[in-house]
């Protein structure tokens, strides 16, 4: 009865939803995507980035991140701090300036928006007038000096930006402060330059576009020094004790002017063309830095050879006899030089090179001999090859991430050891209670491990599945492969490499057990790789068996792309994880589901044509099952040659949206008296059409089995559970379709000690097909207890309590449409949650997780968390299928965004904002990764300079283990606003971004 009884609200459980689940968006991993601008601050030791989309970003020592947002949304031209502050200037392409302060609230900085202005000229003037090209804050931080297209220099007062009209620099007035040779009025268009002498805060370096210089007294509103140039300028520095001026040219040349007042120089010093005699690309900015021992750094972007090297994107440097032009496979945005802080010092000193591309940040040793690059501990260029696939491991356990770190140690002997020189700010936030993985697969063939324990997303290690195929590319040619007398002297610098030497290396399943080392590693063209951890380097033969999964089936012709080749004979692997066996799937079709069993030592896969298993302990093919329906020619095609069936997929699409606006009395036809069977399902779905909707809701077709890809394999699932009778259980495999179908089969496994000699076995003994013939997407079986079944060994590993068999199990079943419980092993119908009939949504991702109490320490409960296709995520609860919460994560026009979601084992997830960036969340109250820092400009003042050590620290993310509590509890959150620092959901972040400036995110607003 109770079933009928109506469910009403109970206070208890709404607590102890509040005590489980709270959405946040916390913190993005990668690169900003589309960055445009540079800034750093040598007092706070902080990176700034700005982007095309209006965000700001600033990093400092790993786990200080910030992240704002502009409210216009407009690119970030120019960043700027101020010297000695914790405030900064952006300029965006609308020509408004906006000024940032970092404010130390409840004990940890944020980041906000203070003031924005817009420079305005005098009424009926160009808009080139007040069109700011230049921005230079002056030593003081109390004015702001504006370089326009007009060739005038306005001056600001911050804060408040206030105009000092009276100190404006007009061209006028420089003009008649020249020597009468010099008034040229040609030699006036826009500012290029501005630069404060660096002993002397009353001279200003004005650099103007066609080649004039001015030292400008700004006390006595004179020129002290002028100085002219044949050739368009670019940029201009100071030497470090303002006797030399360094200008760069638009003929990819630059000068030596020695600053003298007392005498005029016409000619400079020395002028230099690095890569000449034939036309070369300008200079766009350089560096003149010197040092204790030997001549002066000089680094510059640009000015190579226009004919033969005019695509490259290069940043030169220059010292001692030594001349290296660095070769970025992204265009250059921006590069800054890391040097002495202590304005009294005499030398310059440079340490660190820091390039910021477009597609990734690359900082450059200039203490080491041959310039070698420092490993970033985070900005991880993540689509250095396209992700197409990721996959989440929490726990780690020591051993294994001690050796997974020894292996990738092996691959970075390229890198400085040089400390991260970027360090500002102080990381409050505790060490990560636990350690996890994120991996990621790569269109080039690679899975890259990477630390995602706390807020710095590491890359601990490359595995590259390429060594095991023949392909067009050979395996010794290196990127840098150019003779030593070569000219220009070109290096290979950064990882991102977006070209793949063949598509069909491409990573689309990965399936790691941190219990035995064991990895499964499916691609495009039908290639399952097992590997397993080795810690030394070893030359072996990689077994090759192939799995036809259309044996039974005749006139079928595959039409897509071949099989890839694997290489013949042994093959070398270095320290990691290397494959011992290789499963070819015939057709060689996309690898659309797996799953590994390390205790068995079985390994399933799946394609749209079939799904197979595999005994990787004997490397013996334990059976394969066709599930290809009659009318799946589709599946044939391959992913590449799908025109046809593109039309007629759209030509479906076209016809259902047709019939959904065609009234449902039109759509009854007439009918004839021998069709009542018919007709009374047509009755049952006219009540269904008939019922009023949600704007959101799709109203449910009835598919058919010759629907395109029915026999699709959408997921793989391994459980020792009741499957034949109620007496025994056995170990089993399920397999789940794209038409709605779910296969059940079971095995018989030897014992350990017969393991080797007898095979594994494999009956089919259920099947079941879902009336409503949606995709499968998940399959779990619950204990007698209504708990899932734990992972392969980790009841062995006493991690887990051991499954009750006492009791009866269950089988949930979820399709993209409702979830549905199954008792065992009868399989009749239990419960039942229709999810698209009342949402209107399709499920997309589904994972099992562990919600802990933020209060009681020992209280916890395993849900199932959902994302669907409208970018909502929800948590339903187990058994009973009842749902709890819901939120708006993803963008539902974000499909790539939908499609890369990945969960983990805690209530945490991970999805793509970009091609380069991660978005983490939390659906969980207990665990919580986000940043929380201090920057202070008092104590960042007494920063040393990095040392050459052992490298970047290891400890690099920060996890929180918080007690949050939600919105609704007012005395709760007052203390702990005062606690936390006015910790704000990320929800009510996006709902008032469009209204403020203020960016903030949860726990430390905009704390990133």
């Amino acid at each position: 009865m109770r079933r009928f009884l109506r469910s009403g609200h109970d206070p208890a459980r709404e607590r102890l939803k509040r005590d489980l689940f709270q959405f946040n968006k916390t913190v993005e991993h990668g690169f900003p995507h589309q960055p445009s601008a540079l800034g750093y601050s040598p007092s706070l030791r902080i990176l700034a980035i700005g982007t095309r989309s209006g965000a700001v970003k600033l990093y400092g020592a790993p786990g200080v991140e910030f992240m704002g947002l502009h409210r216009e949304n407009n690119a970030v031209v120019q960043i700027y701090f101020l010297p000695g502050q914790c405030q900064l200037v952006t300029l965006l392409d609308d020509n408004s300036l906006h000024l940032w302060s970092l404010k130390v609230k409840g004990g940890v900085s944020e980041l906000q928006e203070d003031e924005s202005f817009t420079l305005r000229g005098p009424p009926g003037a160009a808009p080139s007038a007040t069109q700011i090209t230049v921005v230079l804050p002056h030593s003081s931080s109390k004015t702001l000096y504006l370089g326009t297209e007009s060739g005038s220099v306005f001056v600001v007062q911050v804060p408040g930006f206030r105009t000092l009209e009276d100190r404006t620099i007009s061209s006028d007035t420089v003009l008649q402060r020249l020597p009468e040779e010099a008034r040229q009025r040609r030699v006036f268009e826009m500012v290029e330059a501005l630069q404060e002498h660096p002993r002397d805060p009353s001279q200003v370096l004005i650099g103007y576009s066609r080649g004039l210089i001015v030292i400008w007294d700004l006390r006595g509103s004179r020129v002290l020094c002028h100085f002219l140039s044949s050739q368009q300028l670019d940029s201009a520095c100071w030497q470090r004790d303002g006797r030399l001026i360094v200008s760069c040219h638009s003929d990819g040349s630059y000068c030596q002017w020695p600053v003298n007042p007392d005498t005029q120089q016409l000619e400079p010093l020395r002028s230099c063309v690095p890569y000449g005699p034939f036309p070369c690309k300008a200079i766009t900015k350089i560096f003149w830095l010197t040092t204790k021992q030997g001549l002066p750094f000089t680094i510059f972007q640009g000015g190579m050879p226009r004919a033969s090297y005019g695509d490259r994107h290069c940043i030169s440097v220059v010292h001692n006899g030594q001349q290296t032009a660095f070769d970025f496979t992204s265009r250059v945005i921006d590069f800054t030089v890391l040097s002495e802080v202590d304005p009294a010092a005499a030398f310059d000193d440079p340490y660190a090179l820091v390039v910021l591309a477009e597609e990734e940040l690359v900082v450059l040793d200039l203490r080491t001999d041959g310039w070698p690059p420092v490993q970033p501990p985070y900005l991880a260029s993540l689509h250095c090859s396209a992700i197409t696939c990721s996959h989440h491991v929490s726990n780690i356990p020591l051993k294994l991430w001690e050796r997974i770190i020894a292996a990738g140690s092996w691959q970075n002997t390229h890198f400085s050891t040089m400390e991260w020189p970027i360090d500002g700010g102080i990381s409050l936030a505790p060490t990560p209670p636990q350690r996890d993985l994120l991996l990621t697969g790569h269109e080039d063939g690679t899975v890259r491990f990477w630390d995602a324990s706390g807020v710095c997303l590491r890359l601990l290690y490359k595995l590259s599945t390429v060594p095991v195929f023949l392909t067009d590319t050979d395996p010794s040619e290196h990127l840098n492969a150019q003779g030593e007398d070569e000219w220009p002297p070109l290096r290979k610098v950064g990882s991102f490499d977006p070209y793949s030497d063949d598509p069909r290396l491409g990573i689309q399943k990965i399936f790691l057990c941190k219990y035995s080392g064991y990895l499964a590693v499916a691609g495009t063209a039908g290639q399952v790789l097992v590997l397993e951890l080795n810690d030394e380097e070893a030359e072996h033969v990689v077994e090759q068996v192939e799995a036809d999964l259309l044996q039974d089936q005749e006139g079928y012709r595959w039409k897509g792309h071949e099989r890839l080749c694997a290489r013949p004979g042994p093959v070398r692997f270095e320290p990691g994880f290397q494959p011992f066996v290789l499963v070819q799937c015939q057709p060689p079709a996309v690898v659309t589901s797996l799953a590994l069993h390390s205790e068995w030592r079985l390994v399933a896969f799946g394609t749209s044509h079939g799904f197979g298993l595999f005994d990787h302990q004997q490397r013996r093919q334990v059976f394969v099952k066709c599930t290809l329906h009659p009318s799946d020619q589709l599946a044939l095609e391959g992913p590449l040659s799908r025109v046809k069936s593109l039309k007629k997929s759209l030509r479906q699409s076209f016809r259902r949206m047709r019939r959904s606006r065609v009234p449902s009395q039109k759509r009854r036809p007439a009918g004839s008296p021998g069709e009542v069977p018919e007709r009374s399902c047509r009755t049952e779905r006219l009540g269904l059409q008939n019922m009023e909707l949600a704007p959101v809701q799709r109203k449910i077709e009835a598919r058919t089995a010759e629907d395109s890809f029915t026999g699709f394999v959408r997921t793989l699932y391994f459980a020792d559970t009741y499957l034949r009778d109620s007496s025994r259980h056995c170990p089993s495999l399920w397999a789940g379709t794209n038409g709605g179908t779910v296969y059940a089969f079971a095995l018989r496994v030897p014992p350990a000690e017969r393991r080797m000699d007898e095979p594994v076995r494999a009956e089919q003994v259920k099947e079941i097909q879902l009336m409503h013939r949606a995709p499968v997407v998940g399959i779990l079986v619950l204990d007698g207890h209504s708990v899932p079944l734990p992972e392969p060994l980790e009841v062995a590993h006493d991690l887990s309590k051991s499954p009750d068999m006492q009791g009866s199990h269950q089988l949930l079943v979820v399709s993209e449409e409702q979830f549905k419980a199954f008792t065992l092993p009868k399989v009749s119908a239990k419960l039942k949650l229709k999810l698209t009939a009342l949402e209107g949504s399709r499920v997309r991702r589904v994972s099992v997780a562990h919600f802990s109490s933020c209060r009681a320490e020992d209280y916890g409960e395993h849900h199932l968390a959902v994302l669907t296709n409208l970018g909502d995520i929800q948590v339903v609860s187990l058994p009973l299928l009842k749902p709890q919460v819901r939120y708006g994560c993803i963008r539902r026009e974000d499909v790539s965004g939908i499609a890369s979601c990945v969960f983990t084992k805690h209530g945490q997830g991970f999805y793509l904002i970009s091609p380069s960036e991660f978005e983490r969340f939390s659906l969980s109250t207990k665990w919580l990764v986000e940043p929380r820092c201090l920057v202070d400009s008092a104590e960042t003042k007494n920063h040393s300079r990095p040392r050459n050590g052992s490298g970047p620290e290891k400890a690099l993310g920060r996890a929180r283990n918080s007690g949050s509590q939600s919105d609704g509890e007012g005395v709760l959150k007052e203390i702990q606003s005062t606690l936390e620092g006015d910790r704000r959901s990320y929800g009510d972040w996006r709902s008032q971004q469009v209204a403020m400036s203020q960016v903030s995110r949860p726990g430390v607003q905009a704390v990133r």
